[in-house]
Protein backbone atom coordinates (compact mmCIF):
# COMPACT_ATOMS: atom_id res chain seq x y z
CA UNK A 1 0.00 0.00 0.00
CA UNK A 2 1.15 3.11 -0.96
CA UNK A 3 1.74 4.80 3.35
CA UNK A 4 0.30 7.97 2.65
CA UNK A 5 -3.08 6.76 2.03
CA UNK A 6 -2.85 5.27 5.72
CA UNK A 7 -2.14 9.16 6.84
CA UNK A 8 -4.99 10.43 4.93
CA UNK A 9 -7.73 11.49 7.41
CA UNK A 10 -10.68 10.36 7.21
CA UNK A 11 -14.30 8.93 8.99
CA UNK A 12 -15.27 5.63 8.97
CA UNK A 13 -19.24 5.59 8.74
CA UNK A 14 -19.79 1.81 8.04
CA UNK A 15 -18.00 -0.47 10.24
CA UNK A 16 -19.95 -3.24 12.49
CA UNK A 17 -18.03 -3.37 15.50
CA UNK A 18 -18.39 -7.34 15.77
CA UNK A 19 -17.18 -7.37 11.92
CA UNK A 20 -13.74 -6.62 13.55
CA UNK A 21 -13.27 -9.66 15.60
CA UNK A 22 -9.98 -10.89 14.64
CA UNK A 23 -9.93 -14.82 15.22
CA UNK A 24 -7.35 -14.75 17.51
CA UNK A 25 -9.45 -12.42 19.54
CA UNK A 26 -12.48 -14.42 19.02
CA UNK A 27 -10.48 -17.66 20.67
CA UNK A 28 -9.35 -15.44 23.72
CA UNK A 29 -12.44 -14.30 24.75
CA UNK A 30 -13.89 -17.58 24.06
CA UNK A 31 -11.18 -18.90 26.51
CA UNK A 32 -11.83 -16.39 28.56
CA UNK A 33 -15.81 -16.94 28.44
CA UNK A 34 -16.06 -20.64 28.63
CA UNK A 35 -17.38 -20.58 24.91
CA UNK A 36 -16.79 -23.49 22.87
CA UNK A 37 -16.39 -22.50 19.02
CA UNK A 38 -17.08 -24.31 16.47
CA UNK A 39 -13.33 -24.45 15.02
CA UNK A 40 -10.45 -26.01 15.79
CA UNK A 41 -8.58 -23.22 15.66
CA UNK A 42 -7.35 -19.80 14.32
CA UNK A 43 -6.30 -21.42 11.29
CA UNK A 44 -9.78 -23.43 10.79
CA UNK A 45 -11.53 -20.32 11.70
CA UNK A 46 -9.32 -18.11 8.79
CA UNK A 47 -10.48 -20.88 5.93
CA UNK A 48 -13.75 -20.48 6.46
CA UNK A 49 -13.40 -16.76 5.42
CA UNK A 50 -14.61 -17.64 1.77
CA UNK A 51 -18.06 -16.78 1.22
CA UNK A 52 -20.30 -17.50 -1.59
CA UNK A 53 -23.27 -14.48 -0.67
CA UNK A 54 -24.30 -12.24 2.11
CA UNK A 55 -25.97 -15.30 4.43
CA UNK A 56 -23.36 -17.63 3.82
CA UNK A 57 -20.90 -14.79 6.11
CA UNK A 58 -23.63 -14.22 8.18
CA UNK A 59 -24.09 -17.39 9.09
CA UNK A 60 -19.94 -17.46 10.34
CA UNK A 61 -20.50 -14.08 11.45
CA UNK A 62 -23.32 -14.83 14.02
CA UNK A 63 -21.75 -18.04 15.38
CA UNK A 64 -18.42 -15.85 16.44
CA UNK A 65 -20.72 -13.30 18.51
CA UNK A 66 -21.44 -16.04 20.48
CA UNK A 67 -18.00 -15.18 22.54
CA UNK A 68 -18.48 -11.67 23.67
CA UNK A 69 -20.55 -11.58 26.67
CA UNK A 70 -19.23 -8.52 29.00
CA UNK A 71 -18.75 -5.15 28.73
CA UNK A 72 -14.94 -5.61 29.08
CA UNK A 73 -15.69 -7.56 26.06
CA UNK A 74 -17.62 -5.08 24.03
CA UNK A 75 -14.08 -2.51 25.06
CA UNK A 76 -11.56 -4.79 24.52
CA UNK A 77 -13.09 -5.88 20.67
CA UNK A 78 -13.58 -2.13 19.96
CA UNK A 79 -10.34 -0.91 21.43
CA UNK A 80 -8.60 -3.25 18.92
CA UNK A 81 -10.68 -1.78 16.17
CA UNK A 82 -9.50 1.45 17.19
CA UNK A 83 -5.62 0.59 17.62
CA UNK A 84 -6.15 -0.05 13.85
CA UNK A 85 -8.08 2.68 12.87
CA UNK A 86 -6.12 4.80 14.54
CA UNK A 87 -3.39 3.86 12.07
CA UNK A 88 -5.23 4.01 9.30
CA UNK A 89 -5.98 7.70 9.59
CA UNK A 90 -9.72 7.42 10.84
CA UNK A 91 -10.08 10.08 12.98
CA UNK A 92 -14.32 9.54 13.33
CA UNK A 93 -16.01 6.31 13.57
CA UNK A 94 -19.98 5.92 13.25
CA UNK A 95 -20.02 2.59 14.49
CA UNK A 96 -22.47 -0.33 14.39
CA UNK A 97 -23.91 -3.15 16.37
CA UNK A 98 -26.17 -5.58 16.75
CA UNK A 99 -28.13 -5.92 20.25
CA UNK A 100 -30.78 -8.08 18.90
CA UNK A 101 -28.13 -11.09 18.26
CA UNK A 102 -26.26 -10.30 21.53
CA UNK A 103 -29.67 -10.39 23.41
CA UNK A 104 -30.53 -13.76 21.76
CA UNK A 105 -26.92 -14.87 23.76
CA UNK A 106 -28.10 -13.46 26.52
CA UNK A 107 -26.19 -10.37 26.52
CA UNK A 108 -27.90 -7.45 27.74
CA UNK A 109 -28.43 -4.37 25.63
CA UNK A 110 -26.48 -1.92 28.28
CA UNK A 111 -23.55 -4.41 28.65
CA UNK A 112 -23.21 -3.48 24.78
CA UNK A 113 -23.27 0.24 24.98
CA UNK A 114 -21.84 0.60 27.86
CA UNK A 115 -18.91 -1.48 26.67
CA UNK A 116 -18.67 0.15 23.40
CA UNK A 117 -19.26 3.94 24.56
CA UNK A 118 -16.37 3.32 27.29
CA UNK A 119 -13.68 2.21 24.03
CA UNK A 120 -14.91 5.57 22.68
CA UNK A 121 -14.11 7.43 25.84
CA UNK A 122 -10.61 6.09 25.85
CA UNK A 123 -10.13 6.25 22.19
CA UNK A 124 -11.10 10.17 22.26
CA UNK A 125 -8.56 10.16 25.15
CA UNK A 126 -6.03 7.88 23.31
CA UNK A 127 -5.86 8.92 19.81
CA UNK A 128 -8.38 12.04 19.81
CA UNK A 129 -10.91 9.84 17.48
CA UNK A 130 -14.44 11.13 17.86
CA UNK A 131 -17.72 9.31 16.59
CA UNK A 132 -20.28 7.61 18.22
CA UNK A 133 -22.72 4.42 18.19
CA UNK A 134 -25.70 3.42 15.99
CA UNK A 135 -27.17 0.15 16.85
CA UNK A 136 -28.98 -1.56 13.99
CA UNK A 137 -32.28 -3.07 13.50
CA UNK A 138 -31.45 -7.10 12.20
CA UNK A 139 -34.11 -7.07 9.51
CA UNK A 140 -34.47 -10.41 9.29
CA UNK A 141 -35.74 -10.66 12.57
CA UNK A 142 -39.12 -10.15 13.60
CA UNK A 143 -40.48 -6.50 13.56
CA UNK A 144 -41.69 -7.18 17.05
CA UNK A 145 -38.14 -7.87 17.65
CA UNK A 146 -36.93 -4.51 16.47
CA UNK A 147 -40.10 -2.45 18.08
CA UNK A 148 -38.87 -4.60 21.49
CA UNK A 149 -35.13 -2.96 20.72
CA UNK A 150 -36.26 0.40 20.63
CA UNK A 151 -38.09 0.29 24.04
CA UNK A 152 -35.06 -0.53 25.54
CA UNK A 153 -32.96 1.68 24.00
CA UNK A 154 -34.80 4.55 24.38
CA UNK A 155 -33.82 5.26 27.73
CA UNK A 156 -30.20 5.42 26.01
CA UNK A 157 -31.46 7.34 23.25
CA UNK A 158 -29.50 10.76 24.27
CA UNK A 159 -25.85 8.41 24.29
CA UNK A 160 -26.01 7.24 20.53
CA UNK A 161 -26.21 8.56 17.29
CA UNK A 162 -28.88 7.07 15.81
CA UNK A 163 -30.51 3.71 14.52
CA UNK A 164 -29.34 1.60 11.60
CA UNK A 165 -30.83 -1.45 9.37
CA UNK A 166 -28.62 -4.19 8.59
CA UNK A 167 -28.67 -8.15 8.05
CA UNK A 168 -29.81 -10.18 5.00
CA UNK A 169 -31.46 -8.12 2.98
CA UNK A 170 -32.74 -10.09 0.09
CA UNK A 171 -36.45 -10.54 0.75
CA UNK A 172 -36.44 -8.33 3.77
CA UNK A 173 -37.38 -4.90 2.87
CA UNK A 174 -37.35 -1.61 4.30
CA UNK A 175 -40.86 -0.86 3.80
CA UNK A 176 -41.16 -3.30 6.99
CA UNK A 177 -39.34 -1.03 9.42
CA UNK A 178 -41.54 2.19 8.89
CA UNK A 179 -42.62 2.15 12.25
CA UNK A 180 -39.67 1.38 14.20
CA UNK A 181 -38.20 4.18 12.26
CA UNK A 182 -40.81 6.42 12.54
CA UNK A 183 -40.43 5.93 16.38
CA UNK A 184 -36.92 6.24 16.03
CA UNK A 185 -37.16 9.85 14.74
CA UNK A 186 -39.42 10.73 17.58
CA UNK A 187 -36.64 9.80 19.95
CA UNK A 188 -33.92 12.32 18.12
CA UNK A 189 -32.37 9.54 16.62
CA UNK A 190 -30.72 9.65 12.68
CA UNK A 191 -31.32 7.25 10.53
CA UNK A 192 -29.42 4.76 8.07
CA UNK A 193 -30.54 1.60 6.09
CA UNK A 194 -28.63 -0.80 4.29
CA UNK A 195 -29.58 -1.13 1.09
CA UNK A 196 -29.35 -2.24 -2.56
CA UNK A 197 -25.84 -4.46 -1.28
CA UNK A 198 -27.79 -7.47 -3.01
CA UNK A 199 -31.44 -6.13 -2.89
CA UNK A 200 -32.65 -3.84 -5.90
CA UNK A 201 -32.33 0.05 -6.09
CA UNK A 202 -36.36 -0.01 -5.32
CA UNK A 203 -34.96 -1.17 -1.46
CA UNK A 204 -33.40 2.12 -1.20
CA UNK A 205 -35.99 4.31 -2.63
CA UNK A 206 -37.80 2.73 0.36
CA UNK A 207 -35.11 3.42 2.57
CA UNK A 208 -35.69 7.11 1.88
CA UNK A 209 -39.11 7.54 1.38
CA UNK A 210 -40.43 5.30 3.72
CA UNK A 211 -38.02 5.38 6.62
CA UNK A 212 -36.39 8.51 6.36
CA UNK A 213 -32.85 7.23 6.12
CA UNK A 214 -30.63 10.26 5.37
CA UNK A 215 -27.62 7.94 4.55
CA UNK A 216 -27.75 4.78 2.48
CA UNK A 217 -25.47 2.21 3.24
CA UNK A 218 -23.80 0.11 0.20
CA UNK A 219 -26.20 1.72 -2.04
CA UNK A 220 -24.76 0.43 -4.98
CA UNK A 221 -27.48 -0.96 -6.97
CA UNK A 222 -28.54 2.90 -7.47
CA UNK A 223 -26.56 2.43 -10.93
CA UNK A 224 -29.04 0.48 -12.34
CA UNK A 225 -31.93 3.54 -11.77
CA UNK A 226 -31.17 6.93 -13.36
CA UNK A 227 -33.66 8.75 -11.52
CA UNK A 228 -32.39 7.74 -7.85
CA UNK A 229 -29.04 8.70 -9.13
CA UNK A 230 -29.87 12.34 -9.66
CA UNK A 231 -31.89 12.14 -6.60
CA UNK A 232 -29.04 11.00 -4.72
CA UNK A 233 -26.80 13.30 -6.23
CA UNK A 234 -29.24 15.96 -6.44
CA UNK A 235 -29.51 16.04 -2.82
CA UNK A 236 -26.53 15.05 -1.54
CA UNK A 237 -27.33 11.96 0.17
CA UNK A 238 -24.21 10.13 0.77
CA UNK A 239 -23.55 6.10 0.15
CA UNK A 240 -21.58 4.12 2.24
CA UNK A 241 -19.36 2.36 0.26
CA UNK A 242 -17.40 -1.22 0.99
CA UNK A 243 -15.83 -2.07 -2.14
CA UNK A 244 -13.57 -5.30 -0.55
CA UNK A 245 -16.82 -6.43 1.45
CA UNK A 246 -18.46 -6.43 -2.34
CA UNK A 247 -16.18 -8.40 -3.76
CA UNK A 248 -15.76 -10.94 -0.94
CA UNK A 249 -19.78 -11.47 -0.99
CA UNK A 250 -19.59 -11.80 -4.68
CA UNK A 251 -21.92 -8.50 -5.13
CA UNK A 252 -19.86 -7.39 -7.67
CA UNK A 253 -17.83 -9.94 -9.81
CA UNK A 254 -14.22 -8.03 -8.68
CA UNK A 255 -13.31 -4.35 -8.16
CA UNK A 256 -12.81 -3.57 -12.19
CA UNK A 257 -16.72 -4.20 -12.23
CA UNK A 258 -17.52 -2.07 -9.20
CA UNK A 259 -19.56 0.59 -9.76
CA UNK A 260 -17.60 3.50 -7.92
CA UNK A 261 -16.31 5.72 -10.68
CA UNK A 262 -20.37 5.33 -12.44
CA UNK A 263 -21.73 6.79 -8.74
CA UNK A 264 -18.87 9.63 -8.54
CA UNK A 265 -19.51 10.67 -12.43
CA UNK A 266 -23.31 10.78 -11.48
CA UNK A 267 -22.28 13.21 -8.99
CA UNK A 268 -23.38 10.75 -6.04
CA UNK A 269 -21.50 11.28 -2.60
CA UNK A 270 -19.59 8.29 -2.13
CA UNK A 271 -17.55 7.35 1.10
CA UNK A 272 -15.04 4.02 1.28
CA UNK A 273 -15.42 2.19 4.43
CA UNK A 274 -14.15 -1.05 5.58
CA UNK A 275 -17.76 -3.36 6.64
CA UNK A 276 -16.81 -6.11 8.41
CA UNK A 277 -12.65 -6.13 8.02
CA UNK A 278 -11.39 -9.33 10.18
CA UNK A 279 -13.86 -11.38 7.66
CA UNK A 280 -13.47 -9.14 4.50
CA UNK A 281 -9.97 -8.70 3.65
CA UNK A 282 -8.58 -4.97 4.87
CA UNK A 283 -9.64 -1.96 6.88
CA UNK A 284 -10.32 1.29 5.62
CA UNK A 285 -7.23 1.83 4.13
CA UNK A 286 -6.75 -0.77 2.43
CA UNK A 287 -10.18 -0.42 0.53
CA UNK A 288 -8.73 3.30 -0.18
CA UNK A 289 -5.69 1.58 -1.73
CA UNK A 290 -7.43 -0.94 -3.19
CA UNK A 291 -9.66 1.42 -4.91
CA UNK A 292 -6.75 3.50 -6.07
CA UNK A 293 -5.68 0.83 -8.38
CA UNK A 294 -8.58 1.54 -10.71
CA UNK A 295 -7.05 4.96 -11.46
CA UNK A 296 -8.26 7.50 -8.61
CA UNK A 297 -5.43 10.21 -8.12
CA UNK A 298 -4.84 11.84 -4.76
CA UNK A 299 -7.10 14.60 -5.42
CA UNK A 300 -9.64 11.98 -5.78
CA UNK A 301 -9.05 10.08 -2.80
CA UNK A 302 -8.63 13.11 -0.52
CA UNK A 303 -12.03 14.33 -1.89
CA UNK A 304 -13.20 10.85 -1.04
CA UNK A 305 -12.23 11.55 2.63
CA UNK A 306 -13.77 14.60 2.47
CA UNK A 307 -17.22 13.02 1.61
CA UNK A 308 -16.60 11.17 4.52
CA UNK A 309 -16.65 13.94 7.07
CA UNK A 310 -19.56 15.66 4.99
CA UNK A 311 -21.80 12.49 4.86
CA UNK A 312 -21.15 11.72 9.02
CA UNK A 313 -22.66 13.41 11.92
CA UNK A 314 -20.32 15.00 13.37
CA UNK A 315 -20.74 18.64 14.58
CA UNK A 316 -19.89 21.63 12.02
CA UNK A 317 -16.90 22.13 14.56
CA UNK A 318 -16.04 19.07 14.38
CA UNK A 319 -15.71 18.74 10.56
CA UNK A 320 -14.18 21.62 10.45
CA UNK A 321 -11.35 20.31 12.23
CA UNK A 322 -10.92 17.50 10.03
CA UNK A 323 -11.29 18.99 6.82
CA UNK A 324 -8.27 21.56 7.83
CA UNK A 325 -6.66 18.25 8.57
CA UNK A 326 -7.47 16.88 5.00
CA UNK A 327 -6.24 20.15 3.29
CA UNK A 328 -3.09 19.57 5.24
CA UNK A 329 -2.53 16.13 3.75
CA UNK A 330 -3.54 17.80 0.36
CA UNK A 331 -0.90 20.15 0.68
CA UNK A 332 1.83 18.10 1.22
CA UNK A 333 1.03 15.12 -0.96
CA UNK A 334 -1.11 16.82 -3.14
Amino acid sequence: MHPDLRSLPKAELHLHIEGTLEPELAFELAGRNGVTLPFADVDELRRRYDFADLQSFLDLYYACMTVLRTERDFTDLALAYFARAQADGVRHVEMFCDPQVHAGNGVPVTTVIDGLLEAFAIADERWGITGGLIPCVVRDQPVASADALLDELAPHAHRLIGIGLDSAEVGYPPSLFERVFARAGALGLRRVAHAGEEGPAEYIWQALRVLGAERIDHGIRAVDDPDLLRHLAEHRIALTLCPLSNVRLQAVTGLDAHPLRALIDAGVVVTINSDDPAYFGGYVADNYAAIAELGLGTADLAQLARNSIDASFASDERAAGLHALVDEWTATHG
